[in-house]
């Protein structure tokens, strides 16, 4: 067994997170400090940032009265919420000293998306070894703006700092999902940077804020998403930008508005593996932040969730039939990846260079499946059963449930 296999519901607490918890002080989540705090951090003003106070507030109450964080997670998510601050004050900074950022184009977008774990992170980065595509990495998604106070660039070094930082706090994490601080990472960091994201539900017990969010617009989130996109793509240009997050199956209909030559990249795997391994993944999520985790109702919340999600994305699909759209299965993708990124490009009308053939097999040699450890996990850790998913994924299943 590797060092970092996940087994179960793992408890695993560093000694020093357990001291501070027991002994450091409990962090005051003051919205109006942590803006005070985010301009003194950037030197900027927010007066003109347009910000969803609403969001903001809706979610620190939630975290308040539902969160159960400990005192280590309470530092974590006011810090995480301090750089979302500061990255948008950076960003204004740059949007009004350099108006032509606005003229960047993203018109073909090639967007992944699917359940979780259904091979999305795979396809992304195999897609990113082609240098006429462009991917956010994770360095860029936790600092889209550099610091304009600074003459040399310290974004990557503080995206190490943050891996190791994961690292140590849920060594077993990266054997679910390996956050590398170079590696392409899910542009839902972006909208998340609006308050208005599904990032805090899968971070935190957060429900009321999770019920309030999925009954909003979510177009100026995405309409913000894309501006970040030109952000990066006036630092580090590319012919096409690949996008990816499972979120977006919720939202399927903002995104065909805002890039609506896009090609859509569905990922399929069967519901009954998909439900405990994602409910693993966020329960082991989740506890880097609180000791107080409950596994039944992360599955229950999740389930409802995904199965939402995906009816969406059904009704999407079948109002827009003639959309540019790719089907990816799990099983297809493990056993033949190249051949599936052929379809992909395929359906994009471009070819398939030898380099970046070469470029895809010698990452999936570096990059084999388990490289971190084995996410072991099973139904009944979650108290799911086969019946309540099937039911839930019933149109899902009924659609697609012969290929998977």
């Amino acid at each position: 067994m590797k060092k970092h296999d996940v087994i179960a519901l793992n408890h695993y607490r560093p000694r020093l997170v357990r001291l501070f918890n027991k002994l450091g002080p409990k962090v005051n989540l003051d919205v109006e400090r942590l803006l005070l705090q985010a301009e003194k951090k950037a030197g900027l003003d927010l007066k003109d940032e347009d910000l969803d106070k609403e969001a903001i507030s809706r979610l620190f109450e939630a975290v308040e009265k539902e969160g159960n964080l400990h005192r280590v997670g309470r530092f974590l998510f006011k810090e995480r919420i301090l750089g979302m601050l500061v990255n948008r004050l950076r960003a204004k900074h740059y949007f009004k000293q350099y108006p032509e950022i606005r003229q960047e184009k993203i018109e073909r977008p090639i967007i992944i998306t699917g359940l979780q774990r259904t091979g999305t992170t795979l396809l992304h980065r195999l897609l990113s070894q082609d240098n006429d595509n462009r991917t956010m990495l994770s360095w860029e998604g936790l600092n889209p703006a550099p610091n304009p106070r600074k003459k040399k660039d310290d974004r990557i070094a503080q995206a190490k700092i943050a891996e190791r930082a994961v690292r140590y706090l849920s060594p077993h994490f990266f054997a679910i999902h390996p956050v590398e601080h170079h590696a392409p990472e899910e542009d839902i960091l972006l909208n998340d940077m609006t308050f208005l994201s599904t990032v805090p539900e899968a971070t935190l017990h957060v429900p009321s804020y999770a019920a309030w969010a999925e009954q909003q617009d979510h177009t100026p989130a995405y309409a913000y998403m894309k501006s970040m996109l030109q952000l990066l793509q006036w630092q580090k240009s590319g012919k096409r930008w690949i996008l990816k997050t499972p979120q977006h199956l919720e939202f399927l209909p903002v995104l065909k508005k805002i890039f609506p030559k896009a090609l859509f990249v569905f990922t399929h795997r069967d519901p009954l593996q998909v439900m405990p391994s994602f409910s693993s993944m966020v329960y082991h999520g989740r506890r880097i932040f609180s000791d107080e985790v409950d596994a039944k109702e992360v599955a229950q919340h999740w389930l409802r969730k995904n199965g939402y999600a995906m009816n969406r994305a059904l009704k999407f699909r079948k109002n827009f039939p003639d959309i540019n759209a790719v089907d990816i299965y799990y099983k297809n993708l493990i056993t033949n990846p190249l051949e599936c990124i052929k379809c992909i490009y395929d359906a994009y009308d471009i070819s398939l260079k030898n380099s970046t053939t070469s470029a895809m097999k010698t990452f999936l040699t570096a990059n084999k499946q388990h490289k971190y450890g084995r996410h072991r996990y099973h139904i009944k850790d979650f108290s799911l059963t086969k019946e309540q998913i099937r039911l839930v994924f019933k149109d899902y299943l009924e659609t697609f449930g012969h290929h998977l």
